[in-house]
């Protein structure tokens, strides 16, 4: 199990701007942002549900494949995912639609965040 994630953006503002958007279909949300007198003078926000568990800090950005998959509770979630990820300047990596090389029920949609890293909202339910 994963407790939390954290990765390096270039552009603090545009990046969270982006996931406040993108992750809202998702009922994934801004909870926590660290005051920058206990991060070290950088920003730090947190994502989550309950809790955060998704980070960005405003510093070198993280370089590499990554891929960070979150499940929706429904096609249309990911549907909205990928919409709202699109309006806010991500770019289509892959539309809504069934996988069925992972599984019959696999539906999912990746977006490239504003940093390149790739985002999927997936869905393993046949609704």
């Amino acid at each position: 199990m994963i407790d939390h994630i954290t990765f390096g953006v270039r552009d603090f503002a545009r990046s969270t701007a982006f996931y406040d958007s993108a992750f809202a279909p998702l009922g994934v949300k801004r909870l926590f942002t660290v005051p920058k007198n206990h991060a070290g003078e950088v920003n730090v926000t947190g994502y989550g549900d309950d809790r955060p568990w998704f980070w960005l800090v405003e510093e070198k950005a993280t370089t590499g494949l990554l891929h960070v998959a979150l499940q929706a509770t429904s096609r249309a979630a990911v549907d909205e995912f990928h919409a709202a990820a699109i309006r806010a300047g991500g770019t289509d990596n892959g539309p809504p639609g069934l996988r069925p090389h992972y599984h019959p029920d696999y539906y999912a949609a990746f977006v490239l965040d504003p940093n390149g890293h790739n985002i999927e909202a997936v869905c393993h339910t046949s609704t």
